[in-house]
């Protein structure tokens, strides 16, 4: 089964879920297509199981870090961990929490998350509303950057810089009065970090989970 997981998760990072077919897997693990029926149901099945794989990983990764006195300085890191490991395999935000039944890494995860609400004064409801913000910033956040980037880019006609510049341009060509936020933010946009832009909305969040949390 670990080797059926592995490459399972090889052929998603290479071309995402449209790759992992059960002959390509099959091909890899150098067996008929028949003998993965021994292993899993069915595609869907497959697909969580190699996103819990990888979260296994990812929940060691967590485990690991050091707690603090702050428990939303803790989150944080967390969520930081979280990001960096969906960010480099986008296929995973699809599939994250999708079924718990059979990710016991991915609940874990979340219980982890979850946790850290446990030392504030929130109610149940709080806590699970902050726990989903926190997940949907870090996800959201991180399939919207793994997207592959448009073919121009790709084929290196142009870099990331001059093709957000070319719609800058154009931004700033707009009426300001029907676009106000438009020309109020377009040199922030042209040329943007997109981790900076991420963390400033976890930082964002955690600042309303502050507030609300009396501290």
């Amino acid at each position: 089964m670990e080797s059926v997981l592995g490459e399972a998760v090889a052929l998603l990072d290479e071309a995402g879920a449209p790759a992992l077919t059960f002959r390509a897997l099959a091909q890899r693990l150098g067996g008929g297509v028949a003998s993965i029926y021994w292993y899993v149901a069915n595609k869907d099945e497959l697909l969580d199981l190699a996103t819990d794989h990888v979260m296994g990983g990812v929940l060691a990764d967590l485990e690991k870090l050091p707690p603090s006195e702050d428990p939303i300085d803790d989150l944080r890191a967390m969520a930081v961990t979280l990001f960096e490991a969906v960010v480099h395999r986008p296929w995973l935000g699809a599939y994250f929490m999708r079924n718990t039944d059979v990710q016991s890494n991915s609940l874990r995860i979340y219980d982890l998350l979850g946790r850290q609400t446990l030392r504030l004064d929130l109610t149940a409801r709080q806590r699970f509303h902050a726990v989903s913000a926190v997940v949907g910033v870090v996800v959201g956040s991180a399939v919207d950057m793994g997207q592959e980037p448009p073919q121009e880019v790709l084929d290196g006609a142009v870099d990331r810089d001059a093709f957000l510049g070319r719609f800058a341009r154009t931004w700033r060509e707009l009426a300001p009065e029907e676009f106000p936020f438009v020309h109020e933010i377009v040199d922030e946009f042209d040329g943007h970090d997109d981790v900076d832009q991420f963390r400033s909305a976890l930082d964002l969040t955690l600042a309303g989970l502050r507030l609300q949390a009396g501290r």
